[in-house]
């Protein structure tokens, strides 16, 4: 926060992968290679660390290789939700809740997103919906508060990034949003243990 509140390119090129490689620490820690939730929730958190460091730069190529590295970070955390076994009731009913707040913010987007954009934008806010309903469907099953909470965080967090790119670059965007986002990460990791 601070190298981004001083506008330190190098601060934030050393800073945010160092911040970013805490949260893969912490799932290996929790024994994230012992299991296939954890084999999951590392991939996906390993996906997560390439995107943060993808979406450093401005340019615009760049960026749509850390929306991709993310996209594939929440498949992967919902992979290792279902792979610790859903609802199917319940994930179907947080994917119809979902689709309210998705639409949403694909309106409140869609002013201000290139249109060499549109489409991976669509499609990473369906993948995070997704995400969030399988997190949902596991926490009815397992009850892992830690999974849910930290998939919460995680797409919340985003909302700040989105903000960030598209609609009113600022510094208030990252006093809200890099604390979400890596608390709703540094849980995923920890669920690994309560698994």
């Amino acid at each position: 926060l601070h190298a981004e509140y001083r506008g330190s390119r190098a601060g934030i090129w050393t800073w945010k992968p160092i911040a970013s490689t805490g949260f893969v620490a912490t799932a290996l820690a929790a024994g994230a290679t012992s299991t296939t939730y954890g084999r999951w929730v590392l991939a996906a958190l390993v996906l997560s660390w390439w995107g943060d460091v993808l979406l450093i730069p401005r340019a615009s190529r760049v960026f749509l290789l850390g929306i991709g590295s993310f996209l594939l970070g929440h498949l992967a955390f919902a992979g290792g939700f279902l792979s610790r076994g859903v609802v199917p009731l319940v994930l179907v009913v947080a994917a119809i809740v979902l689709v309210l707040p998705g639409r949403t913010v694909l309106r409140w987007l869609a002013p201000h997103v290139p249109d060499e954009l549109r489409v991976p934008v669509r499609a990473y806010v369906v993948v995070i919906c997704a995400m969030v309903a399988c997190a949902v469907g596991t926490y009815v099953r397992a009850g892992n508060g830690y999974l849910l909470v930290g998939a919460l965080l995680f797409m919340v967090s985003d909302l700040a990034v989105a903000r960030e790119r598209f609609v009113d670059d600022g510094f208030v965007n990252k006093t809200w949003g890099l604390p979400l986002y890596y608390g709703g990460q540094l849980l995923l990791a920890a669920s690994v243990v309560a698994a």
